[in-house]
């Protein structure tokens, strides 16, 4: 890591944050800022749009979308006012924008989300899931095995804690293999969400400062959008790798049931008349 901000490139990452107030919980807003830092370092501008309740903006103006976390009350509120923002932002995900969506966000961007008790919650249909409320909540640090053309295999880390159990389609790829922790139902053996630059997960943490690969995997996407292929210098992330290793030895030694110890390709495991089982 660095404290002198790197020359200035001309380029500019344009950002929208969706529901700053209302979705931000478990520090999620720190997603924000490592974003916002790592981009400063390397001489990269960003122009931040807080997006509210009521307000519908072009979503194919941004470069990449942030949205967090928030109980279900919020996720109502939320929920509520997507669906006047919903053909923009599936326009946006369709045009390759990045979305960043974590926990209450992740499930949103899905289908439909059902809660344990109460109406079921209408989702703006980007992801192809849908979450049922659980009664028990997966609490845990947890890591997980992802895989990316740009980086090869990387290990992601944070802390779940939701009661969601989310079930993805055939129109998503999962985020990645659950090393340790229980991932998005606790039974299939993976963590999160992806369809294009649309990335969801229930990784808080947040999950950004101790995960500086993904970090520059965003940015790196979101610059490409508007700028073509864009190389990122180096940082000296000696401290996010010392947070990162920290996570996962948590994650290693609070370890629980849930383990991607099995290599069945994940299409195999939709293929007609093949067996789901439970890691």
């Amino acid at each position: 890591m660095t404290n002198e901000q790197g020359k200035d490139t001309r380029l500019v990452l344009r950002i929208g944050h969706l529901y700053p107030q209302l979705m931000s919980v478990a520090a999620d807003r720190g997603n924000l800022f490592a974003i916002v830092k790592r981009c400063k370092w390397r001489g990269i501008k960003t122009a931040i749009d807080q997006i509210f309740v009521r307000q519908t903006p072009d979503f194919t103006q941004y470069d990449l979308i942030l949205f967090h976390g928030g109980a279900d009350r919020e996720m109502e509120v939320a929920a509520r006012d997507l669906q006047a923002k919903a053909p923009s932002l599936r326009e946006a995900a369709e045009s390759n924008t990045v979305f960043l969506a974590v926990c209450a966000g992740y499930q949103l961007l899905g289908h439909s989300y059902k809660p344990f008790e109460g109406p079921e919650l209408k989702g703006v249909g980007i992801l192809d899931l849908h979450t049922e409320g659980g009664s028990t909540r997966f609490m845990t640090h947890i890591a997980i095995e992802c895989e990316f053309p740009e980086c090869g295999k990387q290990v992601l880390v944070g802390y779940e804690n939701h009661s969601g159990r989310t079930y993805l389609g055939p129109g998503a790829q999962p985020l990645g293999r659950v090393l340790a922790g229980w991932g998005n139902n606790g039974k299939d053996g993976y963590e999160g969400a992806v369809y294009k630059n649309v990335f969801g997960t229930y990784l808080h943490g947040p999950v950004l400062p101790k995960n500086p690969w993904f970090t520059d995997l965003l940015i790196t996407r979101a610059l490409a959008r508007r700028y073509g292929q864009v190389e990122l210098p180096p940082l000296d992330d000696s401290t996010e790798q010392e947070a990162h290793a920290a996570a996962f030895k948590l994650a290693m030694a609070f370890k629980g049931t849930v383990s991607a110890i099995d290599a069945t390709p994940w299409r195999e495991r939709l293929s007609p008349g093949s067996a789901s089982r439970s890691l």
